[in-house]
């Protein structure tokens, strides 16, 4: 047992050692340099986040023509600041200028180089290939000196080295390809030198020749990351500039209002990003493994249908091509055997003319008959030769080729059929359409509507998919309800839920297949079942000043000789008109809604609800109002009067005129409205394009809402111990639509609620 208990624990760590071994090699690609595939000496970060080998990079800036900007001036040579030619013991040991002269010497524009002139007002903008992302970055005028070493991938590089033993013999950091194996390390220069080198750089008689030579190694680094700008320690990070910076970084200029944050809290946060990426990464490896199976799949299903897809695109180009032969064969047939008819009619009268020769047959023949003296016998053999002579008389008179010799008539048209093989290309499948906004809405039914883009390939047919979204959502995939194969550009989900919320969306289909998803839309039904009616005039309404439609579905009021009279007695005790058009359908039961579109230029419109009787009562025989204090309402009125009181109201009504809603006491609350103390005493909200009217009529509630987005602006109570019927008051002009049934409308194209499909 024990042995076998050795053994499981001897194999556990040898896979546990192969894990390390194979993450460890497959880490290894991470730390290579993009130029020379090497691991990384030195490396600098570009502002695009990747890095490179500052050597490498001042050989692409040298490669570039950027002299003078490959590393800081001010450096030592061992931070390989100088180019490779300067390095070298082995070329001519010239004197190079100090740093600061040398600076001078290139703002002061002595010298040129690329991007600059001799007294160039503007600093030079160096840009850096960067060989990762393949796109040029913007170095600054410092170049390289203004990049910050990459301590963190230096340190991960030396610790790989340690850990996969790639070791080696290490070079001397300042030779010239090829280098010489180091024997010396400078803790000052922090660089590593062969035994030329390091006499080369720290001769005899300087303070440099007191430094104390060590072993080679590729550790050296600084203590702690340097501000490449002022050589300080950097203590804080910008958020805008996403760079870190010293104390003195912070009161420039440049970081003026920028979001500064400590070194600290930016280490904390980066942190723990990192930390929960990862740890959701490595808790997800079966979900990767399975991806990646996934993708390896896709990629063998991809290289089978390229092939068949090749296959299919070189028969129908040979079928093309066979097409075309047989063509090409049908038209020379037919060209020939015009060619061979024209031939023989031109041979028959060559033939025709050369008998008219002196000497020829039919001459010599009409020579003898003349000869004959028996007149009988003449008359007899001269009547056949005179028709002979007589038409290849005329034929020589009239003489014309017999047939014509140019072959335009052959002449194929092929532009057509050259313009169509030119513009010969793969079916694409159609793109993503755009669903209307402005003309899909949800009423008794959702009526959506959408468009194809320009240029889009043509659909065939339409899928929708559709879903309620305040529905609890079940374990697995979310489920869509589709309806396949929808003809147009419209259509009609019928009997939606109330009061749901519903995202729909669309994708066209042709012969290449299923196009992309449209953009998600949401619906809000209305929060009750849609009420059909029909305006009905014969209560209250004056025919001289309400206007109904034909269809019953719209009233305009007209302002006529009473508002005149009531404007010039305006101060002395003046009264309206009211005029009242009813609905022909009265609610007794269940819950009801309703919209309506009111005219922002109405003067003065209430649109509400009431009991049947108590308008009967109150507007029968009298439309005109006899005294100022005369209150329509009889109850509740959303400008008038307080929305709490004790006994229910027989009429409901939200007063709506010039463009506004008028919310009385109590109101605003409702709507969402709050003044600095409290719900406003009165306030006015704008028109919105609809108005909704929902019916409660077992609570005794009537709510008033947005149509559009359903937002709630009042609700109040009714007294519905009787029937009920929506009702609309006019006081001056105005006008009311009533919205129409999403059924009635003509853009009906196709019904996919019940499956009937109406063109």
């Amino acid at each position: 047992m024990a042995e076998g208990e050795d053994m499981q624990t001897f194999t556990s760590i040898m896979d546990a050692l192969v894990r390390i071994s194979t993450s460890m090699k497959n880490m290894e690609k991470e730390l290579l340099c993009p130029v020379c595939q090497e691991m990384y000496k030195q490396p600098l970060v570009l502002p695009c986040t990747h890095n490179v080998c500052q050597a490498c990079a001042r050989e692409v800036l040298g490669q570039q023509g950027y002299i003078g900007h490959g590393g800081d001036p001010s450096s030592e040579p061992t931070s390989p600041a100088s180019t490779p030619s300067t390095r070298s013991p082995r070329l001519s040991r010239r004197t190079l200028p100090k740093p600061d002269r040398l600076d001078r010497l290139l703002k002061s524009g002595f010298g040129t180089y690329p991007g600059r002139k001799r007294g160039a007002l503007h600093p030079q903008v160096i840009m850096f290939p960067c060989p990762a992302c393949q796109g040029d970055v913007e170095l600054g005028e410092r170049g390289l000196a203004g990049l910050f070493r990459n301590l963190t991938l230096e340190r991960v590089v030396e610790r790989y080295r340690q850990s996969v033993s790639v070791g080696g013999a290490i070079l001397c950091q300042l030779c010239k390809p090829p280098p010489l194996e180091a024997t010396k390390g400078c803790t000052e220069c922090r660089a590593t030198f062969c035994n030329e080198c390091f006499k080369l750089f720290h001769p005899w008689g300087t303070q440099k020749a007191q430094h104390e030579p060590t072993l080679p190694t590729l550790s050296f680094r600084p203590k702690g990351l340097m501000c490449p700008d002022h050589k300080e320690e950097v203590t804080h990070y910008c958020k805008t500039c996403q760079r870190l910076v010293c104390q003195l970084c912070r009161v420039r200029r440049t970081h003026s209002g920028h979001k500064i944050t400590p070194v600290l809290n930016a280490y904390q946060a980066l942190k723990d990003k990192l930390t929960k990426s990862l740890t959701y990464i490595l808790g997800n490896q079966d979900t990767v493994q399975t991806q990646i199976c996934e993708l390896e799949e896709t990629v063998r299903h991809t290289e089978v249908s390229g092939q068949q897809a090749k296959e299919e695109v070189s028969q129908l180009v040979r079928g093309l091509g066979a097409v075309l032969e047989e063509k090409r064969a049908s038209l020379l047939q037919a060209i020939e055997e015009c060619q061979q008819e024209r031939l023989a009619r031109l041979s028959a009268q060559i033939q025709e003319h050369r008998s008219l020769l002196d000497g020829s047959g039919l001459v010599g023949y009409a020579q003898e008959v003349l000869k004959e003296t028996d007149q009988p016998c003449f008359v007899q053999a001269a009547k056949q030769l005179h028709n002979r002579i007589a038409r290849a008389t005329e034929a020589l008179q009239t003489f014309r080729p017999a047939a014509s010799s140019s072959f335009r008539h052959c002449q194929l048209d092929v532009g057509r059929e050259m313009k169509l093989l030119t513009e010969l290309n793969f079916l694409r499948v159609p793109e993503a359409p755009v669903i209307d906004t402005q003309r899909t809405f949800a009423y008794d039914q959702i009526f959506l509507c959408w468009r194809l883009p320009p240029h889009s390939p043509p659909a065939w047919h339409y899928t929708i998919e559709f879903r309620r979204t305040d529905v609890p959502a079940q374990p697995g995939p979310t489920r869509w309800q589709r309806r396949e194969e929808v003809r147009g550009t419209s259509a009609l989900l019928e009997n939606p839920d109330t009061g749901s919320v519903y995202v729909l969306r669309v994708r066209g289909c042709n012969k290449a297949g299923y196009g992309e998803y449209s953009e998600d839309v949401h619906l809000h039904t209305p929060p009750a079942p849609v009420l059909h009616f029909f305006l009905d005039g014969r209560w209250g309404a004056s025919r001289e000043r309400l206007a109904i439609s034909k269809d019953q579905r719209a009233v305009r009021s007209v302002p006529g000789l009473p508002l005149l009279l009531a404007a010039d007695r305006l101060l002395t005790g003046c009264h309206l008109s009211v005029d009242v058009v009813l609905g022909d359908v009265a609610v007794t039961q269940g819950r009801s809604y309703w919209a309506c579109a009111v005219d922002p230029a109405s003067y003065l419109v209430k649109v509400g609800v009431g009991l049947e009787s108590k308008l009967q009562e109150s507007f029968q025989g009298a439309p005109d109002v006899i005294s100022p204090r005369y209150d329509p309402d009889s109850g509740h009125d959303s400008g008038a009067e307080d929305a709490t009181v004790e006994a229910s109201p027989p009429f409901a009504f939200l007063t709506i005129g010039m463009g506004k809603i008028l919310l009385g006491a109590g109101a605003s609350a409702n709507a969402g409205l709050t003044g600095r103390d409290g719900p406003a005493a009165s306030c006015t909200v704008p028109l919105p394009p609809r108005l909704g009217i929902c019916l409660d009529y077992e609570r005794g509630r009537v709510s008033f809402l947005d149509a559009v987005s359903f937002r709630g602006l009042l609700e109040c109570p009714l007294d519905c111990s009787g029937p009920v019927c929506p009702a609309f008051c006019f006081i001056g002009g105005g006008a009311v639509q009533l919205q129409e049934p999403v059924g009635t409308k003509p853009e009906r194209k196709v019904t996919i609620g019940g499956f009937a499909k109406l063109d």
